[in-house]
């Protein structure tokens, strides 16, 4: 469904643009990544230390004195040992038209809501590529037509938003999986469109003094699948992803006091089991010039709640998280964050650590990790309990 929807709108897109011969920029990266594993696998299947590379370069142009754009943004990854990491997509393949209080764009694209650190509720468009990294970062691209509405009053953007993206796992010999695995060839619907029903988003973004505001609606399949206990044709336990229709609104707000950054991200989703609220709230407090130097100290602190509790399709229903982030504010724009999501229920934690570092003009190193402490074999992080890793990217820029 994605190649055809894809497809079309290329189509369309080659309508809008006429004609290739505009000069263009590109840029973009390539790298290579070495996950090292602290503990032999839960799965006998499963593989050790791993490596992979991968690619993403970006073509945009402009012409009708910058009102019209292009941009395309293909990205692919190639994986040592688990085939459903080496993948490609299209993370965007976008046209815009803009005016003095409008604009239009047509194509795929990613769009970001949200501002809490831990996770982000309201962020609902794009679809998880698991694969990629466990937070929930990384998407895949999403075909879509966006128009915004640019008004004193705000912002407001509303999507149409045809063929649906399945969420991306780990294979058999994947590590941060699941136990039984996902097996996504059985992937279900509720709608009997599948992958082909059309999905519909509103949000409306605003600022007043030192707040900002979005106020968002979602109607169609849920990018976060339930999942159902099954068997593969090898007849071996597997999880069954299942996607239901639902209906979401989403709140976040950002209050910029000073240097005290307080947010707040909430959801009522109806349309998997009875309506349920989740949000998440916080602050991020930052220490400017630590002792005289041009170093910045953030500390930050949020709450986890989701009414589901043991029911929740996530881990993170009744948490805290603690972290602190160091920006050097040097030449090499050296970042450090170092977090640690507490379950309140048991002494189940999550130790996260992100870091990077300019070297020269072209390079970047990335060094990223996670450990997963006293997880049990009841807990939905089950699968990962032995997988506490260290992630380290060399990055090439262009």
């Amino acid at each position: 469904m994605l190649a055809r929807t894809s497809l079309l709108i290329f189509s369309a897109t080659l309508f809008c643009f006429p004609a290739f011969s505009y000069a263009g920029e590109w840029s973009g990266y390539v790298s290579g990544e070495f996950r090292a594993f602290a503990n032999s696998p839960a799965d006998a299947r499963q593989h050790d230390n791993n490596l992979s590379f991968s690619a993403q370069p970006e073509y945009y142009t402009d012409w009708d004195n910058g009102k019209q754009s292009f941009t395309v943004v293909p990205f692919v990854r190639w994986d040592e040992n688990d085939n459903e990491r080496s993948h490609a997509d299209i993370r965007e393949l976008t046209w815009l038209k803009a005016a003095d209080d409008w604009e239009l764009r047509a194509g795929i694209r990613k769009v970001f809501w949200g501002v809490t650190e831990s996770q982000h509720l309201v962020d609902i468009i794009n679809q998880t590529d698991l694969v990629e990294a466990t937070d929930g970062e990384e998407k895949l691209g999403q075909p879509m037509i966006n128009l915004a509405l640019i008004r004193d009053w705000g912002t407001l953007d509303l999507f149409v938003l045809p063929g649906f993206r399945e969420r991306t796992f780990p294979g058999e010999k994947g590590r941060l999986r699941f136990s039984p695995r996902i097996d996504t060839d059985q992937a279900m619907y509720e709608s009997g469109d599948k992958g082909q029903h059309i999905d519909y988003a509103a949000r409306w973004a605003h600022y007043l003094g030192d707040w900002d505001i979005g106020l968002s609606y979602f109607n169609g399949t849920s990018r976060d699948p339930r999942f159902i206990p099954g068997s593969d044709n090898k007849g071996q336990d597997v999880f069954i992803p299942f996607y239901d229709l639902i209906e979401q609104w989403g709140l976040d707000l950002q209050a910029t006091l000073g240097d005290w950054l307080w947010k707040f991200e909430a959801i009522n989703r109806s349309g998997q089991g009875k309506s349920y609220t989740a949000l998440t709230t916080g602050f991020e407090y930052t220490v400017v010039g630590i002792a005289g130097s041009s170093a910045d100290l953030g500390m930050i602190s949020e709450i986890l709640y989701d009414e589901r509790g043991d029911e929740a399709l996530t881990p993170f229903a009744d948490d805290i998280l603690l972290a602190g982030r160091l920006t050097l504010n040097d030449e090499q724009s050296t970042e450090f964050l170092l977090g640690m999501i507490f379950d309140s229920d048991d002494a189940a934690r999550l130790l996260s650590l992100e870091s990077s570092r300019r070297l020269g003009a072209n390079w970047k190193i990335t060094l990223e990790g996670q450990a997963f402490i006293n997880i049990t074999n009841t807990e939905l992080l089950s699968g990962v309990r032995r997988d506490s890793y260290l992630q380290l990217e060399l990055a090439r820029y262009f």
